[in-house]
């Protein structure tokens, strides 16, 4: 008699209860799926945040070998112009700019191909025709995108020719309109060559080393620095 009593006291499962309990596991398990697929989303998203920061990278070593390869194509340039200068006979005058055996500026052409034929006049030695041609660039591109290069090729067209007058012009040019031009520290050089040419050896001390205070690091503070050390102590 006490069993029966107990198993008729006993409560019985409340179906409303079962149901909800059925429905919280079901969430659980719902749960663990979508965290799963979260940190899944999360690992593909890292993997591919990885990939782009490899290509970054591949990229930007790219442009760090182009540059040193154009910084090294500058500097050869520079020892070759020089080297020019130093050993060919000094001009009686200045010869007119011989007139371009075809038209520099092609119809049709944009700046990069005019600024192309100009530089490659001054690699061949052809510097009426690289003058001619930097000029012509300039004319025709006052705000191109190599407005700054043209004029400092100029400059150096006319310093390697010995028409220091002229160089020093387009030097300064460049440095006035062009202030923040990765042609500055180069400009800012070369101008303080030409005014030692120009015998105005105290002038090219000052703008020799104000290259090398304002451009420290750079192949031409190192360059203003090795002229600067030349320079005749006494210069006034």
């Amino acid at each position: 008699m006490a069993l029966l009593s107990a198993c008729a006291t006993t409560p019985a499962p409340d179906p409303l209860q079962l149901q909800l309990q059925a429905l919280d596991a079901r969430v659980t398990r719902i749960d663990r799926i979508v965290d799963n697929q979260s940190l899944l989303q999360m690992t593909q998203r890292v993997d591919a945040l990885q990939a782009d920061v490899r290509v970054l990278n591949g990229r930007i070593e790219e442009l760090q070998n182009a540059n040193e390869s154009l910084r090294k194509q500058q500097r050869d340039l520079y020892a070759d112009l020089d080297g020019r200068l130093k050993s060919a006979p000094v001009p009686a005058a200045t010869p007119a700019p011989m007139p371009l055996s075809e038209p520099l500026i092609l119809p049709g052409g944009d700046e990069q191909q005019q600024y192309a034929r100009a530089f490659e006049a001054l690699k061949n030695a052809d510097y009426a025709a690289a003058i001619a041609g930097f000029k012509q660039v300039s004319a025709a591109y006052p705000k191109g995108v190599l407005a700054d290069n043209a004029q400092y090729w100029l400059g150096e067209a006319y310093y390697v020719t010995r028409d220091y007058d002229h160089a020093a012009t387009s030097f300064e040019a460049l440095l006035s309109t062009w202030p923040n031009s990765r042609k500055a520290p180069d400009a800012l050089l070369k101008l303080g060559y030409t005014q030692f040419e120009q015998k105005r050896v105290a002038v090219a001390r000052s703008t020799l080393q104000l290259v090398v205070s304002r451009f420290p690091g750079t192949d031409a503070a190192r360059l203003a620095a090795e002229r600067l050390s030349k320079l005749p102590a006494d210069a006034r």
